[in-house]
């Protein structure tokens, strides 16, 4: 299955393409992902381009799990600030209490998202907002 993502993930479409279609398909690909898959994919994901990883970012909240939080978590400290916020975008879905303290145990993530609050457009604003939210409540 590993195999199946990045070769979706990897292939050429248009943005709409990828946002309208290509996600949802690998979050179905995702939803079949056995233990090896995600060993491999949590290996390989620092290898592949930041396209690549920001696609793969915008599409790991379908199961909402600790495998899927932990490649979240190791892409963080990207240095790609657009990278960061997808990441804290899909974040957002990850609600169970061990998520939250997983978050919340790093201050660095939460420092980030402070301090990015005062730099970026209102629609990012909002999403930074409503996960210091989540992640405190």
């Amino acid at each position: 299955m590993y195999r199946e993502l990045d070769k979706l993930i990897s292939a050429y479409v248009t943005e709409d393409s990828w946002y309208d279609d290509g996600c949802i398909i690998a979050s179905e690909i995702l939803i079949e992902f056995s233990p090896k898959d995600w060993e491999e994919l949590s290996i390989q994901v620092h290898t592949k381009p930041l396209e690549w990883q920001k696609k793969l970012a915008y599409c790991m909240d379908s199961n909402c799990n600790m495998y899927e939080m932990i490649i979240l978590l190791s892409l963080l400290p990207t240095e790609d600030d657009e990278l960061f916020e997808i990441c804290i975008d899909t974040l957002r879905s990850f609600t169970a209490p061990e998520s939250k303290e997983k978050i919340l145990k790093d201050p660095s993530i939460l420092l980030r998202v402070t301090d990015m609050l005062s730099k970026v457009s209102i629609p990012v604003k909002k999403v930074l907002e409503d996960f210091l939210i989540k992640i405190h409540s």
